[in-house]
């Protein structure tokens, strides 16, 4: 096999990976399904991908890349000052957690970010320095690092609560904005909303 057709179907792969993950989340994500999906034997994907771990890897790479793409977007069109680039940032990470729940559940599984081989956290760590840096420029008397931990994990549970039913169920929200407003009020400080 020549090399563009070896990258076409390690591409193929991952672009079924990445559609059986959005239509049906990520416990579907078997080798033998995969490669059904991308029409080749349930063995062929163990040339691209060594374990399945690596396979899962790839495929969450993917919804990084496009978190991260819709939060650059999201910031970077906000001609604002810090405090609305953060929220625009905050709300895409839940908008996208809450849209795309089994890419969302593949990126952020333990296993996976645990093993510093497969490039995961890695991946993730451009957006969390661009919240970094946001959480630095409206709280600078803070440690940017820790207070956007801090930030990141609330918004990450309201993520997991929210999909979940757990918060709607327990406030009787209609929908997950006052509560991502109440996070960054509590992480940053009141903001006017007026």
């Amino acid at each position: 096999m020549d090399e563009p057709e070896t990258a076409g179907l390690r591409e193929r792969l991952i672009d079924a990976g990445v559609d059986l993950v959005t239509e049906e989340g990520a416990q579907a994500l078997t080798l033998r399904e995969i490669a059904r999906r991308a029409g080749v034997s349930h063995g062929a994907p163990r040339r691209w991908f060594p374990t399945h771990a690596e396979l899962l890897s790839a495929i969450a790479r993917r919804g990084f890349a496009d978190l991260q793409d819709r939060a650059a977007k999201a910031v970077g069109g906000a001609e604002t000052g810090p405090r609305a680039r953060l929220t625009a940032l905050a709300t895409v990470y839940l908008d996208f957690a809450l849209s795309e729940r089994g890419m969302y559940e593949l990126m952020f599984r333990h296993d996976s970010l645990r093993s510093g081989r497969l490039g995961l956290r890695e991946t993730g760590l451009p957006m969390f320095g661009t919240l970094v840096d946001l959480v630095g420029r409206v709280r600078p008397e803070a440690d940017p690092r820790v207070l956007a931990g801090a930030l990141w994990a609330n918004l990450h549970g309201i993520a997991q609560l929210w999909g979940w039913g757990s918060l709607p169920l327990a406030t009787g929200a209609g929908d997950h904005v006052p509560l991502l407003n109440a996070a960054l009020d509590a992480h940053l400080g009141p903001e006017d909303r007026r």
